[in-house]
């Protein structure tokens, strides 16, 4: 694994650990050339997906653009860059368990809005508002509203 700052190519493992679902392993490495500590993520290769998007064209699954749509959304929010990565994960994991081959960009946006719905409200309605397409007030109003009403139920 090449250093980030030097680009030396060779690292010591410091430290490993699985992700909670085991589908993962997170290592800590340290350049033996410049001392610099950085992380990487090792995954299972999956069978490529496809993503097919609104207006039908296709384009490969990547799940950078995942974990960059909840980053914006996230921004400046109380959500750790675990979490998001464990979304990510999340997400991923049952994309590929319910779609063999394809999988349409809508339900990857469902998921995102589910699980930063059960996070933090104030990205999910970020995110929702691009997702969505808000085109003006009246819609962040009324998706406010649907939270508005959720919560009102949690409490009774």
């Amino acid at each position: 694994m090449k250093c980030p700052a030097c680009h030396h190519k060779d690292t010591n493992v410091v430290d490993s650990r699985m992700n909670a679902e085991g589908t993962s392993i997170r290592r800590r490495r340290e350049c033996l050339k410049c001392a610099k500590r950085f992380t990487t993520h090792e995954y299972v290769e999956q069978v490529s997906l496809m993503v097919i998007k609104r207006d039908g064209r296709r384009q490969p699954y990547d799940r950078s653009r995942i974990i960059g749509g909840l980053l914006k959304a996230c921004e400046k929010r109380p959500v750790s860059v675990e979490q998001i990565e464990n979304m990510a994960v999340d997400i991923e994991r049952v994309i590929q368990k319910k779609y063999d081959r394809e999988v349409p960009s809508t339900a990857i946006g469902e998921q995102i809005m589910e699980r930063l719905y059960g996070i933090d409200e104030v990205a999910y309605v970020r995110f929702a508002s691009v997702y969505r397409q808000f085109r003006d007030v009246s819609h962040f109003m009324k998706e406010i509203q649907v939270i508005l009403e959720k919560d009102k139920g949690k409490k009774k």
